[in-house]
């Protein structure tokens, strides 16, 4: 079954990690195999290949680059401009992808259906639409036009705690007037707009500053993790009522509650792609139907078999996904839907013409 993965922080693993994304996986885990300076090293579940092998055709694929202030404890960039310049690196490493023939940027609607003909008859090219995680690399609001200009086509303007546009995941607070000015261009210009962790204040500030099209690519349910980087079932219903798609991810500590960094395991927490279809069907339940679940696994985001569902190997297993939603219940259209027909029709209705 065709796949749309709707959140992969690809252009970081091969410029952070330092991974030939085009090589087989066994041979870039086995490169990392004496390395010790990330916990994922030697567990990597991502590859182009295996994207390919898992009829993973099209992708939306982030630039990521933190700012952070001189007295914070997360890993990122100590000014602006050095995190853009990051985001820059990361914008070339997809362009010499496109040139190497690994990948295609999405940029249109006319675009997206070239892409689904071309893959029907030819399983190589990888279509990817362009994601800014987190807006911080945004130097002033008026980057955002050479930001689209470049192919970006949605952005998520928080990642974790208080950023220069909004505060995301384990943080609070409303955004500032530079947030509001974000959302007015991001909605001039077209962008979609990522949900994925925004703050409780600043996702219902979102809900109420800007009318455009939004989504949320990587978010589970608080109903199953008690956590602000869940969300609730009333913002899970806000992101519906607006048309948008909620994409399950695959990290594990957003699947099993009481989830601990280094010491739980997938195996001695039982977690698996049960608790992936878990929150899948939740959203559907909520929905009322299957037209706003899809999958944003999230794979490789900084973890990897260490800390995912103990039954996926590699990110083909996404596949299995299909087998567990027919176990539960749902009709062949659906589930076509869920691996992939629901972000197809957003992007048909929002991509640019």
């Amino acid at each position: 079954m065709f796949v749309l993965d709707a959140h992969l922080d690809l252009s970081m693993n091969a410029l952070e990690w330092n991974r030939d994304l085009t090589r087989p996986l066994p041979e870039i885990n086995s490169r990392e195999e004496s390395l010790t300076d990330k916990p994922d090293r030697g567990r990597a579940t991502v590859s182009l290949p295996e994207l390919r092998k898992g009829n993973i055709g099209l992708v939306v694929a982030t630039q990521i680059a933190r700012y952070v202030k001189p007295e914070s404890d997360l890993p990122g960039w100590n000014s602006p401009a050095q995190a853009w310049a990051q985001t820059q690196g990361q914008l070339a490493w997809y362009k010499a992808m496109e040139e190497a023939g690994e990948m295609r940027m999405i940029k249109n609607k006319t675009d997206l259906e070239a892409h689904l003909n071309a893959w029907n008859t030819d399983k190589h090219t990888i279509g990817y639409i362009l994601s800014l995680e987190g807006a911080d690399s945004i130097v002033e609001v008026s980057y955002l036009e050479k930001a689209w200009e470049s192919g970006l086509r949605a952005i998520g303007p928080a990642h974790y705690r208080e950023g220069r546009y909004a505060n995301g995941t384990n943080s609070t607070g409303k955004m500032n007037q530079n947030g509001l000015d974000l959302l007015k261009e991001i909605e001039r210009l077209g962008i979609i707009l990522d949900m994925t962790h925004l703050c409780d204040d600043a996702f219902w500030q979102a809900i109420e500053y800007y009318s455009g099209p939004l989504l949320a690519s990587h978010n589970n349910a608080r109903r199953f993790v008690n956590h602000n980087r869940q969300y609730s079932d009333e913002q899970i219903l806000a992101i519906i009522k607006r048309g948008g798609v909620i994409g399950a991810a695959l990290d594990a500590w957003m699947l099993m509650p009481d989830w601990v960094r280094g010491v739980s395991t997938p195996e001695n927490t039982g977690c698996s792609l049960e608790h992936v279809v878990d929150n899948i069907d939740h959203v559907c339940q909520l929905a009322g139907n299957a037209n706003h679940a899809g999958i944003g696994s999230d794979l490789d985001g900084a973890f990897g078999r260490e800390q995912c569902p103990y039954d996926l190997k590699t990110i083909a297993d996404l596949q299995k996904l299909s087998v567990l939603l027919d176990k539960r219940g749902y009709v062949s259209s659906d589930i076509e839907k869920i691996m992939s027909g629901n972000f197809l029709n957003f992007l048909r209705k929002n991509l640019p013409e």
